[in-house]
């Protein structure tokens, strides 16, 4: 369970947790001054995957209302798997240990196979990893190994530390509103509360999805040595849980939108569910560019 991969390539050290739902237990950069968080710092006996620094999500993204949903006349139900949450959240990559199938210096491969249970479909799953001087490389695959279509959609859930003067820079369309169970209620245009162009981040009270991402997002803090840059060629959908507490965000690429599974099939393509056919397969890819201040 508390296995260490750790990587490292310039500046940059990885440590990857492969028992621990296939996290990232922290991505440091290192210089004179020590060794400073890029991702939230995590407890150094961690065996909690909720206080890892990152975990990927498959084979959905956040959550499913009242735990159902149909896909082709029949009606899924799945338990609840996180406690004090009412809805089953992220898929089950997160809650499995995952195997590790290579590792050096710089890259780690990693992967688990689901049979099919309360989630009816088998899948494999599978994490590459590749750490460079400039950054973070995350590939996450998603195969339907079952003999019937299975709904699929990914993402990470990196952390971030933040304070006062973090800011966040993105460009987005429009956002969901949320009810009291952070369930999406209705669409509104990504201005005021919900714009993400270039505003503070840390202590926002916010647990929302947004749609017509432009698939980068930049982290900035005058206390930091860097900026950060997480990307996502294939996420249309961001998600960003900025809590009113401060200390920490979240700022999750995601392929489909909040509670997605719950629309009627024929919504999901512009809600970015996917559908998988036997043997077919789709991947996430997230960077992490750490760009140091000129």
């Amino acid at each position: 369970m508390n296995q260490s991969l750790i990587l490292r390539a310039g500046k940059l050290r990885l440590d990857i947790r492969p028992g621990l739902g296939g996290s990232i237990a922290g991505l440091h950069w290192t210089d004179g001054d020590g060794e400073r968080p890029i991702l939230r710092q995590s407890p150094e006996a961690l065996d909690q995957v909720l206080e890892a620094a990152c975990f990927p999500l498959v084979p959905f993204v956040n959550r499913i209302r009242g735990g159902a949903f149909t896909f082709r006349g029949r009606e899924i139900r799945l338990p609840l798997n996180m406690a004090g949450e009412p809805s089953p959240i992220h898929g089950q990559g997160w809650q499995s240990a995952w195997r590790v199938d290579s590792c050096d210096e710089q890259g780690a491969a990693l992967s688990f196979r689901h049979e099919a249970g309360d989630w009816p479909w088998t899948y494999d799953a599978a994490e590459q990893f590749a750490l460079d001087e400039g950054g973070l490389s995350v590939r996450l695959t998603c195969r339907n190994a079952s003999d019937q279509p299975m709904p699929c959609g990914l993402g990470q859930h990196p952390y971030f530390p933040c304070g006062p003067e973090t800011r966040i820079d993105s460009d987005v369309t429009v956002a969901w509103t949320i009810d009291e169970k952070v369930l999406p209620v209705a669409q509104v245009p990504a201005t005021g509360r919900y714009d993400l162009k270039d505003r503070l981040v840390c202590g926002q009270d916010l647990d929302n999805g947004w749609g017509g991402w432009g698939g980068r997002a930049v982290l900035s803090d005058p206390g930091w040595p860097y900026e950060v840059a997480v990307s996502s060629p294939q996420a249309r959908f961001f998600q960003l849980y900025s809590p009113p507490t401060g200390g920490v965000c979240v700022a999750e690429p995601v392929t489909h939108a909040n509670a997605a599974l719950n629309a009627p099939e024929t919504d999901w393509s512009e809600l970015g569910m996917r559908v998988l056919e036997p043997g077919a397969e789709m991947s996430l890819d997230m960077r992490l560019d750490v760009m140091p201040r000129s």
